[in-house]
This record gives structure tokens, C-alpha cells and sequence, in this order.
């Protein structure tokens, strides 16, 4: 069984925040994660549910 990339509701989008730093994200499409350009998170979304645990998160590189 192979993961799928549900699509995450745009609304959503709009008033999701990063746990960290309350600013808000950026959708990565490509990986399918929620980025926080100012924490160094990417946050993942699986089934299309955004995972905003920050021991969830993986880092992220400059």
C-alpha cells in the first residue's frame, strides 16, 4: 500500500499557524508538508491532516 497526498482543505491553509512560532506556513505540495520557514519546520500531512506537533516536524535546511 503506497501513501497517497490528500489534498488539504485551502481554508485550512489560511488560519493554520506554526506551534512555535505563531507564523504562518507555507504548503510545500511537492512533499506534502507545511513549512515554517522561521522555526526550520516542516510539518508533515498525512491522509490530509496536518500534523502540528513539533516532535513531529523535521527539521529543515537553509
Amino acid at each position: 500500500m503506497t501513501a497517497t497526498h490528500s489534498p488539504v482543505d485551502p481554508k485550512l491553509l489560511e488560519i493554520l499557524v506554526c506551534p512555535v512560532t505563531k507564523q504562518a506556513l507555507e504548503y510545500d505540495r511537492e512533499n506534502n508538508e507545511l513549512i515554517s520557514p522561521k522555526a526550520g519546520l516542516a510539518y508533515p500531512i498525512r491522509d490530509g491532516i496536518p500534523i502540528m506537533l513539533p516532535d513531529e516536524a523535521r527539521p529543515i535546511e537553509d
